[in-house]
């Protein structure tokens, strides 16, 4: 068996080390890189109109990065009057790493779906929130949020860029190696990987490759492209992945 991880750096290579470490073989392939946001410029003024209370928002651990980057190299600090609210344990610990502050994350899968069932986020009429996210992404959170009343503001803390790969020489070279695992954390590079390989490549070997998701909602999109054999991670962290492949 041979796993190719498609997440980027660094969770990818560190993923990929830990899995070579244990004697199996795995390769990384990252389908995007990540670079700082174009909305930074508007973060401090983003935070300094937020008002006791309000809400703010993070939905991975690359927004906290290049978001505390902004924040450490102007020499300011999280505001500590806020209420902090986290799409999942890793990004809940991250924030918490630079702001000492609390951090609220649902403790089950990490989504938006769970995340918005939170206690504290049920009553948010008048309130402001700001989500620190990526480009595109789902708009479930910010939609939901405003129908119960709440002010939402985004601030693109950083980009993804896709990564260009040549698709049939790439597919030639997965296949060769034995490729027939597959580890892929978002709908985006899921989509982004059926289109890259070849017709005759993806009816002939990618589609009949074991698939390792990280949502229910991914599985469904999965399956809705033609992988039969997928298994769901509990989270998205690597133990969790390490956990679900066999």
């Amino acid at each position: 068996m041979a796993i190719l991880v498609t997440r980027p750096a660094p969770a990818g290579e560190q993923l990929v080390n830990r899995l070579r470490a244990s004697g199996r073989s795995a390769y990384h392939a990252p389908l995007i890189t990540l670079a700082a946001g174009r909305d930074l410029v508007h973060l401090p003024a983003a935070l300094t109109a937020l008002n006791a209370g309000d809400l703010l928002f993070v939905l991975s651990q690359h927004a906290v990065h290049y978001a505390n980057d902004v924040i450490d190299g102007l020499g300011l600090q999280w505001p500590a009057s806020l209420s902090y609210y986290a799409i999942g344990r890793r990004s809940a610990s991250a924030l918490y790493q630079v702001a000492h502050l609390p951090v609220a994350a649902p403790a089950g899968r990490e989504n938006s779906e769970n995340l918005l069932q939170l206690a504290g986020l049920q009553q948010v009429a008048g309130k402001q929130a700001l989500i620190l996210r990526g480009n595109g992404g789902r708009a479930l959170l910010g939609e939901t949020l405003a129908a119960r009343g709440a002010s939402v503001t985004y601030c693109e803390c950083y980009q993804r860029t896709v990564v260009p790969y040549q698709g049939e020489q790439q597919s030639a070279y997965w296949q060769q190696v034995g490729i027939d695992t597959l580890v892929v954390t978002s709908g985006e590079m899921l989509q982004q990987l059926y289109q890259l390989v070849p017709y005759d490549y993806r009816c002939g070997w990618l589609l009949h490759c074991q698939l390792i998701v990280v949502s229910e909602r991914l599985a469904t999109l999965a399956q809705q492209l033609g992988w039969r054999s997928i298994r769901v991670a509990d989270n998205a962290d690597n133990d969790a992945l390490l956990r679900a492949i066999p």
